[in-house]
């Protein structure tokens, strides 16, 4: 079973790709923010990241960044799901690393088919 780290300084939309995500078969653990997010990633990487990017002490961009610069976790695929959905947001999102990029408000179905194919393509 894989587990998917969902970082968002929303509650309620944790919540909500919680729901999908654990109803796809997955087990969910949870950060409100990127430091916490950077925790617990050192404490045990998981399989995969969904992250928002406008989130206190440390963004969506940062984070990625300091996921895909670390040595231990640069294969862990990064989603960035996120309300900034201009065509730079998602240029600037993948170039720091993104695996993929999900404007918000997003299709239940493109969350759960995004994560998956990315967890199928990194086994």
């Amino acid at each position: 079973m894989s587990t998917v780290l969902i970082v968002d300084d929303s509650s309620a939309l944790r919540e909500m790709i919680a729901g999908l995500l654990v109803n796809a078969g997955m087990t969910i653990l949870e950060a409100k923010d990127g430091a916490e997010a950077q925790q617990k990633i050192e404490a045990s990487p998981p399989d995969l990241v969904v992250l928002d990017i406008v989130m206190p002490n440390m963004n969506g961009y940062e984070l990625t960044r300091w996921i895909k610069t670390n040595p231990k976790t640069k294969d862990v695929p990064v989603v960035i799901c996120s309300s900034k959905g201009e065509e730079f947001d998602r240029y600037w999102g993948m170039k720091q690393g993104a695996d993929a990029y999900i404007a918000k408000p997003f299709r239940p179905n493109e969350m759960v088919e995004t994560v998956k194919q990315l967890l199928r393509s990194q086994r």
